[in-house]
């Protein structure tokens, strides 16, 4: 398992300073520079950044981001997590993430996703009743794109493309690119087709759970002639020094954002006792760095996954206990869970 790959992924969530008070969104974009320069000096593979376009998090633009911390980096991969494609237009998303890629010596990736919050499409003038075919149309266009030769292309939601060249071209000439799919079937069965990666967001319940979509891509890209890439998950977590200090931090700040989103989602308030049962039996990886690895281990070793990536910010969390998290994931975790499973 030396090739296993992994990662940290934030959507630039507003963290609080040593006062408790909120910091401003520019403070906490440059936070996740900072993050990013560390994960990289503690061994960490990818630093994934989410797109949202919400008060809590600071992230809209994931690659201007990811292009700051390119040059401060010279190793760790870049990537988004996840670009919403459907709200997006994909000549514009691919030459961004060409112009991240030449920026950052071939490191940028990009994660495509149809969006799991969907506040981008009525500030982009996009109907939500389109939601599915904006992003069936949307990907087709950028799986030609990637291609990086002329494109001749025609849709119902976007003007059609004559032999349109699109620059900067990528040096190696193939942007790595991925799609991340929350658990339908047929996107797993969309994401085959076009032999892309699979990032699975398994954020709630046990990871086992997900086994089926795995093998669905697996028989899916057999069926398509296309290539099955070793599958990705990312998941919610959050170390600190013991399990106790853990939970003490992580569950105020984890409450109140869980419940604010799930409000607007129609789910009651979570109690604590959910809370705990996630951390024990369900996919939030918290606690000290030796109880993260070894959930963390299972969790690849029964899913067969090639790449972790941990969401390694939820919610107000203090800057101190951010870097800390971002510290003991890196130094001590990832040895960890190397060991466990070359065992």
């Amino acid at each position: 398992m030396s090739d296993l790959v992994f990662g940290l992924d934030t959507f630039g969530d507003v963290p609080v300073d040593d006062s408790g008070t909120p910091v401003s969104d520019a403070r906490a974009i440059r936070q996740v520079l900072d993050e990013a320069v560390l994960a990289e000096e503690t061994g960490v593979d990818v630093l994934a950044l989410g797109e949202h376009h919400r008060p809590e998090f600071a992230i809209s633009s994931p690659e201007t981001v990811l292009a700051g911390i390119a040059t401060r980096t010279s190793r760790i991969r870049l990537s988004s997590g996840v670009t919403v494609l459907s709200s997006d237009d994909p000549v514009r998303v691919f030459q961004r993430f060409s112009t991240l890629d030449a920026l950052s010596n071939g490191r940028a990736e990009v994660i495509l996703g149809r969006g799991s919050f969907t506040e981008s499409f009525p500030l982009f003038g996009y109907d939500l009743s389109d939601y599915d075919v904006l992003f069936e149309e949307k990907i087709e266009l950028f799986a030609k794109l990637l291609e990086e030769k002329p494109v001749t292309w025609s849709g119902t939601k976007r003007a059609p493309l004559e032999n349109a060249d699109v620059f900067p071209k990528t040096e190696s000439g193939r942007l790595s690119t991925w799609v991340g799919v929350g658990g339908s079937p047929q996107s797993v069965i969309r994401t085959a087709r076009y032999g892309f990666p699979l990032m699975i967001a398994v954020i709630g319940g046990s990871p086992e759970r997900f086994a089926p979509y795995i093998d669905l891509y697996q028989r899916a890209t057999e069926k398509f002639g296309t290539t099955a890439h070793p599958v990705a998950m990312h998941s919610p977590g959050f170390i600190a020094d013991t399990d106790e200090e853990a939970r003490e931090l992580h569950w105020p700040h984890y409450k109140v954002i869980r419940d604010r989103i799930g409000a607007l989602r129609g789910w009651p308030p979570i109690r604590k006792e959910e809370y705990e049962a996630e951390i024990e039996h369900g996919s939030l990886y918290l606690g000290s760095p030796e109880t993260v690895a070894r959930k963390m281990a299972r969790a690849i070793k029964s899913l067969g996954v090639g790449r972790f990536d941990l969401i390694y910010t939820t919610g107000a969390q203090s800057i101190s206990a951010r870097r800390r998290t971002v510290e003991l994931y890196g130094t001590k975790v990832l040895p960890m869970v190397r060991d466990i499973l070359a065992g």
